[in-house]
């Protein structure tokens, strides 16, 4: 049985994307059991409302976040709902194999997987900074060791290749936790990996990946398990660290590109340039 961890969060509000499945839901429920009063972001509108009422969530905000435009709509209604932020957990992303545009004309692994986060966390930045014990908790993946920022075509519009536009995207994650916490210094910032999960992941695109993909739903970890680490960065008082990446609950080494903070620089004011300055 997995030991539940167990903290006093009734005087926290936190945010969790992509919530609607997988460990985010998995977060979401158990930050909600512990107390927090959590709502949850999900593109679907019947199943991001069938999954703050099963997580015991206080609310749920509707938006893809794969869209700039939709991301500072549910950003500006969280702030005219709720006016307060202790805990973001940029959770959303996903793996495409083929590549594909959002309506905004972005590679859609670059758009979701970093930009969204980014962008998010920019918004609410306002509301993080008012919190005393605020924090920014980002799931990356071990992915991000095989990754490289490619500088002069991060949306891969030359040789496209889903994992490494992957890889590029969770390195990406490691590197803008790493400089929000040198940007923030008044907030927690840190990034993980959640394990090798059987939550569905990648089934959305088909063919040879959704069944390469089963085997990971065989022999992976359960959501539940894959949460635990996100969790932990949200919730738990006594971790008090900024600026690192997380596995199994704990500190862990990062690649080396992923220890460049010319590079999370560099990556910052890119973002920027993507999401207007």
């Amino acid at each position: 049985m997995l030991g539940r961890m167990t903290f006093d969060l009734s005087e926290k509000t936190m945010l969790v994307t992509g919530a609607t499945g997988g460990i985010g839901k998995e977060t979401a429920r158990e930050l909600a059991r512990m107390g927090a009063r959590v709502l949850i972001v999900g593109r679907n509108p019947q199943k991001t409302a069938d999954a703050a009422r099963e997580v015991g969530a206080a609310g749920h905000l509707v938006a893809d976040l794969s869209e700039m435009k939709q991301v500072r709509r549910a950003a500006a209604e969280f702030r005219e709902r709720e006016g307060r932020l202790d805990v973001l957990v940029n959770n959303a992303g996903a793996f495409y194999a083929e590549r594909q545009e959002t309506r905004e004309g972005v590679e859609m692994t670059w758009a979701l997987n970093h930009l969204a986060a980014f962008l998010l966390t920019r918004e609410l930045l306002p509301l993080l900074r008012g919190s005393r014990h605020a924090r920014v908790v980002t799931v990356s993946s071990a992915a991000h060791a095989q990754g490289r920022i490619r500088w002069d075509d991060p949306e891969f519009r030359r040789g496209y290749r889903g994992w490494a536009a992957y890889s590029q995207s969770k390195l990406a994650n490691v590197l803008f936790a790493r400089e929000l916490a040198r940007r923030e210094p008044g907030l927690l910032s840190n990034s993980l990996h959640p394990g090798l999960v059987r939550s569905g992941f990648a089934h959305n695109n088909g063919g040879l990946i959704d069944r390469a993909w089963g085997l990971v739903d065989r022999f992976g970890i359960t959501p539940e398990e894959g949460a635990q680490t996100s969790i932990r960065l949200a919730a738990d008082p006594s971790l008090l660290v900024s600026g690192r990446y997380f596995s199994q609950e704990k500190v862990a080494k990062e690649a080396p590109q992923a220890r460049d903070d010319e590079a999370a620089a560099r990556l910052w004011a890119l973002s920027e340039e993507y999401v207007g300055g």
